[in-house]
């Protein structure tokens, strides 16, 4: 009898919660992106379009492989992981790399139809070029070197490149952290015709509360320095962002800073490292969130969420809950 009972309960548990996701199902539409947008464990992720296919590049997690994860989708409902022949551990390992992974690509096409990518191996810079974006990809540079060196430019964890192209097609560089989580350092450089000479010194540009995971975005002439603050591996890993008048700042701190950070319910937790793209007049970030491990490495899933900016041009809040299919904002 009691078994019966328990039995009973059992099934009305079970009924009962089929028909809340049911219902919750039902309630969202059809073209809505929910988060985490795949299954599995990445990070620190970069996005571009070709034809009618996304291509999000990504760091593999726990803290990185021997290649990154390429995955491509339509629709944000289905992917497809791809496998690119560079950048790997072996292909991107120099007398002064250090143990790290493959890291944290920036990939974008440039007006000339070819693709770039810059990434961390080692605790090094890379650079990659190729007429696809799927490959085959191959080192910039002539000599199979890296872009800047893991003993170069002391204090600075040389990490997490970030290229953007201003208005006029110029490119610049952006990378760096630190190290023991305090003491971030955001490096900044004009890039050459050849996209991996350097024209001008690196300087160092840090903006108040920067840790890692730098991002450049430009709006009505204002350039946005979007970064990561905190630890990447608890809570307190949080996307900020500070404003200026030109790719090297000054740089101001950005009002509502942080933009994106743990919810009070934790199912956002530990958000950052991000990448922010446009479709159909409206913005969208795309980041990494931890999911929490007692182990001694962090698991992290990609997520997507509008990102919106008022009459002043500041950026709001996120509200982490996913988005429709692409829809602008009214």
């Amino acid at each position: 009898m009691k078994y019966r009972k328990q039995l009973w309960v059992t099934v009305i548990f079970t009924t009962v919660f089929f028909c809340r996701v049911l219902l919750i199902t039902a309630q969202q539409p059809v073209n809505f992106i929910s988060n985490p947008v795949i299954p599995g464990y990445f990070a620190d992720p970069s996005i571009l379009k070709h034809g009618d296919s996304y291509f999000i590049y990504a760091t593999v997690d726990p803290w990185g492989a021997e290649e990154l994860a390429v995955l491509v989708t339509k629709n944000f409902k289905t992917f497809t992981r791809q496998h690119i022949n560079w950048p790997t551990k072996k292909a991107c390992t120099s007398s002064t790399s250090g143990g790290a992974m493959v890291w944290a690509p920036s990939v974008r096409k440039l007006a000339n139809g070819k693709f770039y990518m810059y990434l961390a191996v080692g605790s090094e810079l890379w650079a990659g070029i190729s007429d696809h974006p799927l490959g085959p990809w191959k080192n910039i540079k002539p000599d199979n070197s890296p872009l800047v060196r893991r003993t170069a430019f002391p204090g600075v964890h040389n990490i997490d490149p970030d290229l953007f192209i201003d208005d006029d097609g110029a490119a610049y560089l952006y990378w760096g952290s630190g190290f023991n989580w305090v003491n971030g350092h955001c490096m900044a450089v004009k890039l050459k015709k050849d996209m991996f000479s350097f024209d001008g010194q690196p300087r160092d540009i840090t903006p108040l509360k920067f840790f890692e995971g730098a991002h450049m975005i430009k709006r009505r002439g204002k350039y946005y320095l979007m970064f990561s603050e905190g630890k990447a591996i608890d809570a307190t890993y949080q996307v900020g962002y500070a404003t200026g008048h030109s790719p090297f700042g000054p740089f101001t701190a950005g009002v509502n800073d942080p933009i994106l950070s743990t919810s009070e319910d934790s199912t956002t937790y530990g958000p950052g490292h991000h990448t922010v793209f446009t479709e159909k007049g409206q913005d969208y970030i795309l980041y990494h969130r931890i999911y929490p491990q007692k182990e001694k490495y962090v698991l992290r899933q990609l997520c997507i969420d509008s990102l919106n900016f008022d009459t002043k041009g500041n950026i709001q809040k996120v509200q982490p809950a996913g988005v429709k299919n692409f829809t602008k904002r009214k």
